[in-house]
This record gives structure tokens, sequence and C-alpha cells, in this order.
């Protein structure tokens, strides 16, 4: 096993959904992870504090582009507008391997109790750091939580709907995003 070879968390997540897959989430370890990801267990703890976080592996990072997206959106923006910015920054940095892991993500996390809550505490901190990035452009706090919690809405739909479709290579995400977030926006006009 290559100690140092690159690819290694990309490896683990890859190899973790496969199995996660073939034996079901309680039934992996993260022996077996290692093992098929070619790393040693000592590596795995290095990238990952156990394999309940190996399926919300890059939320950090797409929390910090949803929020950079909000900042960077025009001063003029409403808050829905600034959060479509920010679905479109993240949306964009998604690759084809996202789309190829996202049902069998969502498999594996609905056959598992642990994973749906960890799902939830993602979706959590995907709200926050909007609602954080949409305060610091002066929207009142309830109006940019509720924004916040529309794009994560939207994030989830819209992926959902380009991970399930039909593969062209040209189709990208960040349209599936901003129609979710755009009939989110009429549902909740209809609320009255």
């Amino acid at each position: 096993m290559a100690r140092w070879e690159p690819g290694a968390r990309e490896r683990i997540v890859l190899a973790a959904v496969d199995l996660f897959t073939e034996r079901g989430y309680d039934d992996t370890t993260v022996a077996q992870i290692a093992e098929r990801a070619g790393i040693t267990k000592s590596t795995f703890f290095r990238h990952f504090p156990d394999k309940r976080e190996l399926l919300a592996a890059g939320q950090e990072t797409l929390s910090q582009l949803l929020a950079e997206g909000i900042a960077e959106a025009p001063p003029t923006a409403s808050p829905l507008e600034a959060v479509a910015a920010g679905l479109e920054r993240a949306s964009h940095q998604m690759a084809p391997v996202n789309r190829e892991l996202g049902p069998r993500i969502a498999a594996a996390i609905a056959a598992s109790t642990e994973l749906q809550e960890r799902a939830v505490l993602k979706n959590v901190g995907l709200a926050a750091a909007m609602t954080t990035a949409l305060v610091d452009r002066g929207v009142p706090e309830a109006v940019a939580h509720l924004a916040a919690e529309l794009g994560v809405l939207a994030f989830k739909r819209g992926f959902a709907v380009w991970s399930e479709g039909e593969r062209d290579e040209s189709d990208a995400l960040a349209p599936h995003t901003l129609a979710a977030l755009d009939e989110l926006r009429a549902a909740s006009a209809s609320l009255g």
C-alpha cells in the first residue's frame, strides 16, 4: 500500500460508497474501506475522523462556496437573488464524480438512521453558512434564515434532479438548482 499516494481522499470516498452499496453502511468497517482504497487505516483517519464523516466530505467547501457567492452578489440583489448567486457558484464546482455518486450516496443515507442524522446536520451547516453571509449583507436575521433554508432545499432538489437524470455532458447542475429555487419562491408566495 502506498502511504502517500495522491488522490487518497477521493479513493476513500469512492471505496466507501461502493462498500456501503454492496454491504450496507452498518456492515462496512473502516478497515474494509481502507483496504478497498489501497491505503492504511491510519491514512483513513488522517482524512476522516470516522466512516460517518465520509458522506459529508466537502461540506466545508460547499458552505464556503455558497457563502462566497452570496457575498459577491450585487449590492442591489434581494436575499433570494443573493442565494441564487451562492447556488450558482457552488453548482459550478460540482464535477461528474459528484453526479455519479449522488444516487449511491442517497441510497446509503436512506438505508441508515445514523447517516440520515448526519445529513440533517450537514443541511443545518449549509443553512448556517448562508444565513451568516446574508446577515453580513444587512439582511434581517429572520429573512436571512428563511432564504437560507430555501437555498438548502433548492440545492438538494436541484442536485437530486441533476444526479438522477439522464447523463448529458452539457448538462450542468446550476440550472437545476436555480429552477428549484424559482419553484420554491413561487410555492412560498402561495402560502398567503
